[in-house]
């Protein structure tokens, strides 16, 4: 017996209703003509599935009928709702009605319908079983059968590469319009998912996947919309906006992927691997131009000044810039918050790099040489085990993950605050209306 709840109603007040166990999103904009026909299909279709089921209909700001039609279709079925947005964007528009749902699985499609709607089931029933925790329907595999024009295969093809390539992801198709995810899952993922337009799909995929999270894939039968309104050309630039803002984030450990898999008790090593290798990487790109730069400020300053006058100066212009760059780079840390604290911290390792390379000075000056070169070279290489030395200073005291531990908390928090009383995963269906 499912588990009764209290939510408001269409009118505003709170009614009990037998919880749900699929919530199925249909985001549209001005869809006054393909609506009625497209939600009275998919009921048809829920209808035949042994869950009990809601179709939420996100209206994404529709100018047009479109508010008239979904309102008509939430007064036919008691298992239709309406959220309306007054702001475009699909990501938007999910986010929302996911964050407010009270369903434990939770899906959208295209209100075209372009996917096969008996590849639901297969889409579905892994997320209710608990095998899994997002599923996706993909046009890429071989098993697929899909029907549209060359250019639009040729530009899913090119972008999925472009993910697969730029952000090393292993999904086959970042944006087919026919997804579900879990619940609890959503609840812990889409705090950090940024994108409220077409890119949400790509981010939330990317980020679920670097979380070490399962991802269930589907073969789907899809027939290309010859009426698609996607603005191509600018879709394409805010996607590439979109996979260099999360790279980055991901490189930079600015996206806590690792806390999340912690919090949803995945594979968190898995996740904070990839996070160390991207650290490493960054930090020593800006450990080698801080040594060229310290090796080129001392040059030129030693023809004016002393050995260790001009070491000092070198290494207190480079350490101020080396924190600098590896707070905003390395670790992801941004705004003002700390930020004389975390240079003190580097003032403190900077002090420690200094009495290693005056100390190599103080070598060098023992030997009887005078040459500049050879000290330039002792300096570099004491330099570079400065550089190890502050990596693993900066990790484990200066930029420690403390606020992401804290926030992973949150998460687990508000997930377990936010969770609906558990319901069976497999009711009858006779028992499918939500409202």
């Amino acid at each position: 017996m499912s588990a009764l709840v209290t939510a408001p109603g269409r009118d505003g007040s709170s009614e009990a209703h037998v919880s749900t166990t699929l919530d199925v999103v249909v985001p549209v904009y001005n869809e006054e003509s393909d609506l009625g026909p497209a939600v009275r299909r998919l009921h048809e279709h829920l209808s035949t599935l042994p869950y009990s089921f809601r179709i939420t209909i996100a209206d994404n700001a529709s100018t047009d009928a479109t508010p008239a039609v979904a309102r008509s279709l939430a007064e036919e079925y008691d298992d239709v709702h309406v959220r309306r947005l007054e702001q475009k964007g699909r990501g938007r528009a999910l986010k929302q009605v996911w964050a407010e749902s009270p369903a434990h699985v939770l899906a959208y499609m295209d209100v075209d319908l372009s996917t096969d709607l008996k590849a639901l089931l297969p889409l579905v029933a892994p997320l209710i079983s608990g095998h899994s925790d997002l599923a996706i329907g993909s046009r890429l595999r071989h098993d697929s059968r899909v029907v549209r024009g060359p250019k639009r295969e040729l530009i899913s093809r090119t972008y999925n590469l472009l993910v697969k390539g730029a952000l090393r992801t292993r999904f086959s198709d970042a944006q087919c319009g026919f997804k579900a995810i879990r619940a609890d899952v959503a609840r812990a993922v889409l705090p950090l998912v940024e994108d409220d337009a077409w890119f949400f799909d790509t981010e939330l995929l990317v980020l679920a996947e670097r979380a070490g999270l399962r991802i269930h894939e589907v073969p789907v039968d899809w027939v290309d919309d010859p009426d698609s309104r996607v603005d191509i050309v600018r879709t394409a630039y805010d996607d590439l906006r979109g996979i260099a803002r999360v790279g980055t984030g991901l490189l930079t450990g600015r996206i806590p992927v690792a806390e999340v898999a912690a919090a949803l008790g995945r594979a968190s090593a898995r996740a904070g691997q990839g996070r160390l290798r991207m650290q490493v990487l960054v930090f020593g790109l800006i450990g080698v131009a801080s040594t060229l730069a310290y090796a080129l400020l001392y040059l030129w300053m030693r023809q004016g000044t002393s050995a260790q006058v001009a070491n000092l100066l070198a290494l207190v212009i480079t350490a101020v810039a080396n924190t600098a760059a590896n707070r905003r780079f390395t670790f992801g840390v941004r705004g003002p918050r700390n930020r004389l604290r975390h240079q003190a911290q580097g003032f403190a390792i900077f002090a420690a790099g200094l009495g290693v390379t005056s100390g190599t000075l103080w070598l060098v000056d023992r030997t009887g040489t005078d040459h500049h070169t050879v000290e330039v070279v002792a300096l570099t290489a004491a330099n570079l085990f400065v550089t190890v030395m502050r990596f693993v200073l900066m990790r484990v005291w200066v930029f420690t993950p403390a606020g992401l531990r804290a926030r992973a908390r949150d998460v687990r928090a508000a997930g377990a605050a936010a969770a609906p009383p558990a319901a069976p995963p497999h009711e009858p269906s006779a028992g499918r209306s939500a409202g």
